[in-house]
């Protein structure tokens, strides 16, 4: 079959006329369809995966999935006016928050906009949020610790400074507590903060704020918040966000902590946006890439070696778990992706073992690398002495008869336990700590009723501040103990310890 020269011509024509409609249809679209805060947009033919579009009305939407005729768009904000027929223009920018000092201090939305109520941010910078993590040669292996000040993971689950370690259990057994406790105790540690809270009440975020305040912890911490009432986009942009304004300070050398909390929540807002827009559900209805979801996210936390800054960014997201199972779809994703786990016990919780880590399924892939020397000297035995403690404990119940061996080890486990017991807002600094473990190592508990332990601790350290706090400035000094410093630790335990057990009538 051939064509006459008419039809050639009239098939050129056509085309000609077509060429300014086709350039305009890549640069701008129109809505096929919107609702449940989903767009489909036909046209947009140079669209690129997580722009910003601009509808009508100033409302913003972000590509997320591209097909060949049209793409589909999740809108930032909810708006009933966009309907079917409105014209939807490129911006050409990336999802883009504002990063630098500027943010320290400040309460901050999904997209970087100040919700404080203190006036506009000083931030001359913007990052995008999506971006490919630190390769292998950029990064250096994890050596320095980020203190905690919580006796019971510095000691036994020990987090280094460029790590990942998974804050894991079932809601109410004080996962925010130990992430909070940890950034009161960054203070004067030179590291700074950043707590984004995904899918929360926006009246328990106001709470933690203001306890950072009361702390002054909001000195070195911005919060990145997209709550419950939010869009699910918002939701699912926040912790992206939050690591954008992270890095900025990664790569300029600082050491960063960042609290995503919770992941959970963040996957389930992903799913509420792919089944939206049509893609296939798999396993518990998320989507097939949830994994890549968060760890594309986790593996942006890395330590940087001196050629690239020397920076670090620390992250411990956190994960809720539902009646403590962590071998669910999500939590399995995690604990594969993170570099460690605590795992936060509810029985231990109830039983007012509080922080209530199971030193049992908890674990730091890191280890004694991210101790100082001082640490390790005094924690070296506790993991396996509490596993002992707790398989005893679970005999002991079985049988009255005890012989003297087994008495001993469960009297001492139950001491431990006392010992490694911490109040919130509460966190130790490290000299402490180490003073607080020497005692359950070297066995200065051992005629202390078990109810009188913490406050044994509770006086020893105000003994030790007052009489001797020479020990306490060396031990932060030198970060190890000297036969001569556990020599003269020892003398002045002997010596508190027994006026301790006079005062008590013990």
């Amino acid at each position: 079959m051939s064509l006459n020269p008419a039809e050639i011509s009239k098939l050129i024509k056509a085309q000609i006329k077509n060429v300014n409609q086709d350039i305009e249809m890549n640069e701008s679209g129109t809505v096929l369809s919107v609702g449940d805060g989903i767009a489909n947009v036909y046209g947009l033919k140079n669209a690129m995966m997580s722009e910003l579009l601009l509808f009508p009305h100033d409302v913003y939407g972000m590509v997320m999935n591209l097909e060949e005729d049209q793409v589909g768009v999740v809108l930032m904000g909810d708006n009933p006016d966009i309907k079917e027929g409105d014209l939807v223009k490129r911006t050409g920018h990336i999802v883009e928050v504002p990063v630098g000092d500027g943010m320290i201090g400040r309460v901050v939305n999904a997209l970087g906009e100040p919700i404080d109520g203190k006036g506009p941010i000083n931030a001359t910078k913007e990052r995008p949020v999506e971006r490919v993590a630190p390769g292998v040669m950029t990064r250096k292996s994890v050596s320095q610790p980020l203190q905690t000040g919580l006796k019971i993971i510095d000691s036994m689950i020990p987090v280094g400074r460029g790590q990942r370690e998974l804050i894991i259990g079932d809601r109410q057994t004080g996962k925010t507590a130990i992430a909070v406790d940890t950034i009161i105790n960054q203070k004067d540690q030179n590291v700074l903060c950043i707590y984004v809270a995904i899918g929360q009440k926006a009246s328990t975020v106001a709470q933690i704020v203001e306890k950072l305040k009361q702390f002054g912890a909001m000195d070195y911490t911005t919060v990145v918040v997209s709550t419950a009432s939010e869009p699910a986009p918002l939701q699912y942009i926040a912790p992206y966000a939050g690591c954008a304004i992270g890095e900025e300070w990664m790569e300029n050398g600082k050491d960063v902590l960042i609290i995503y909390d919770d992941l959970s929540k963040h996957a389930v807002a992903y799913r509420a946006m792919a089944l939206l827009l049509r893609r296939p559900p798999g396993r518990e209805a998320y989507p097939g890439d949830v994994f890549y979801l968060h760890s594309r996210l986790l593996e942006r936390a890395a330590r940087l070696n001196e050629d690239n800054g020397g920076g670090s960014l620390t992250a411990l997201p956190i994960i809720e778990t539902q009646a403590g199972d962590i071998s669910a779809y999500i939590p399995t994703n995690v604990i594969s992706i993170t570099d460690g786990q605590i795992f936060l016990k509810t029985d231990m919780f109830n039983a007012g073992e509080r922080p209530a880590v199971d030193s049992g399924l908890s674990v730091s892939r890191v280890g004694s690398a991210a101790q100082v020397k001082a640490m390790k000297q005094v924690s070296g035995s506790l993991k396996l002495e509490l596993a002992q403690f707790r398989e005893m404990e679970a005999f002991a119940k079985f049988g009255s008869d005890l012989d003297a061996a087994t008495a001993e080890v469960l009297n001492h486990g139950n001491r431990l336990t006392q010992l490694l017991i911490q109040k919130q807002y509460s966190p130790m600094p490290m000299p402490e700590e180490v003073l607080s473990l020497f005692t359950g190592k070297y066995k200065y508990l051992k005629q202390v009723p078990v109810d009188k332990v913490q406050d044994y601790e509770e006086k020893m350290l105000l003994f030790m501040k007052a009489n001797h706090p020479e020990i306490l400035s060396e031990i932060a000094e030198k970060k190890e103990l000297s036969d001569d410093l556990i020599a003269r630790i020892k003398e002045a335990l002997d010596q508190f310890t027994s006026e301790y057990l006079i005062k008590e009538g013990a």
